[in-house]
């Protein structure tokens, strides 16, 4: 009972860290939208949150080894904590530069305490579910789509923030529960949980299976592909299209919600093995050529259709590709932890989730110029071509495993 404890205190921990963290992507946003920001400009602030990112999923990783998870999930908290308290700081009377630097730096602190804690959160379950069930497959896609609906209530949360309150009230109230979350977390979790042997070299911590190789340039293409339109383009085109504030972080907070609960399900969607790869494999290949035909199908619609409102055309077909997306999501999240090394999982995670945040960081400068200068349309394109590369990397997984996975039939 110990081990379902464990993972359900990280779980819930990890719940209220990504629903201020959802809050703040969109207050930042829409705030700065509403001063007069540029698409591009608007990319930039958070090219440091997601720069940050790389470095502190690889380090996140070799601490939770090395410390132990607790720990730094702590870290994590803390980190935000500071930087949503920097970000309320920021004066309206500065120059444009200053504003943006001061919140660059403030988004970079918000980066590197989401990766932290999104490294170690991953790492237990591979921890927890080493020691117990061995219900792998389901532990990781209840955690990734739970994680990402509460990301999505944090969407929805940001939006009605910034209308009810007003931004630094938002960011006071969002500091205030995570500090709540984080002394609960270091008195419910035991210290040791996640410690292991971490690397001693720098050639040994990027010494990666071939597996775990390839699964993390498919995660960059993947992730950069859904946040060349989803991080920049899209709600600038839903607010330029007269949409409000709260309508717009509505139908984000919907999508991410819809997506996450999907994630949640993925185990019924795909036929498993035995061994864990065999079939999880091929379902990989398949969800992913799937998920590429979307935004080619809907690109394609939206610029030869002028019946429908650009509008509703776009956000109907930006929910079909929540479903590829997302089953795509949960098997790239199971596949990390059955190729992850028992030993070191927390660094090879720390490591997939670097190249997670690599993808995000080039989705975000493509979105802001792709839209800046094409539109959506360029946005759809640049995701469609970024996801068929996804699709071809995912050919050359391995279907069995290089390091320990774990034998039990995931049931």
């Amino acid at each position: 009972m110990s081990t379902v404890r464990n993972y359900l205190i990280v779980t819930a921990s990890y719940w209220g860290f990504t629903l201020t963290d959802g809050a703040l992507r969109m207050l930042v946003l829409l705030h700065f939208f509403q001063l007069g920001y540029t698409p591009f400009t608007l990319a930039f602030l958070f090219l440091l949150y997601e720069a940050a990112g790389i470095a502190a999923n690889l380090g996140g990783g070799w601490l939770a080894s090395r410390f132990g998870i607790p720990r730094m999930l702590a870290v994590g908290q803390s980190l935000q904590i500071a930087g949503l308290i920097m970000l309320s700081a920021l004066d309206p009377s500065w120059s444009a530069a200053a504003s943006v630097a001061w919140v660059v730096g403030a988004q970079g602190i918000a980066g590197v305490a989401k990766d932290v804690t999104k490294t170690a959160s991953k790492s237990a379950i591979k921890a927890t579910s080493a020691e117990g069930s061995g219900q792998l497959f389901k532990w990781v896609a209840w955690f990734t789509g739970s994680k990402n609906a509460m990301k999505g209530i944090g969407f929805f949360v940001g939006g009605l923030l910034l209308e009810l309150v007003g931004f630094r009230p938002a960011l006071w109230l969002m500091a205030g529960l995570l500090a709540v979350i984080l002394v609960a977390g270091l008195v419910l979790l035991p210290r040791a949980l996640g410690k292991a042997k971490s690397s001693k070299s720098v050639k040994e911590l990027f010494g990666k299976s071939r597996g775990v190789n390839l699964l993390a340039a498919a995660r960059i293409f993947m992730f950069g592909a859904r946040d060349v339109w989803f991080v920049v383009g899209l709600p600038v085109f839903l607010y330029a299209n007269g949409w409000r504030f709260l309508e717009v972080g509505g139908f984000l907070a919907a999508w991410t919600i819809a997506y996450g609960g999907i994630q949640a399900l993925a185990p019924a969607l795909v036929t498993r093995s035995p061994d864990g790869l065999s079939r999880e494999i091929p379902a990989a290949r398949l969800w992913a050529g799937l998920l590429a035909a979307v935004p080619v199908v809907l690109a394609v619609v939206m610029q030869t259709s002028g019946l429908w409102r650009p509008d509703i055309i776009l956000v109907t077909g930006l929910a079909l590709f929540g479903l590829p997306f997302a089953v795509n999501s949960a098997l790239h999240s199971y596949l990390i932890l059955a190729y992850a090394g028992s030993e070191k999982a927390a660094e090879d995670v720390g490591f997939y989730y670097a190249a997670n945040a690599t993808g995000r960081l080039m989705g975000i400068m493509l979105s802001g110029l792709l839209y800046q200068y094409g539109g959506m349309t360029a946005c759809l394109v640049g995701s469609a071509v970024m996801l068929a590369v996804c699709w071809l990397v995912t050919f050359l997984l391995p279907t069995a495993a290089q390091s320990p996975v774990p034998r039990q039939r995931l049931a």
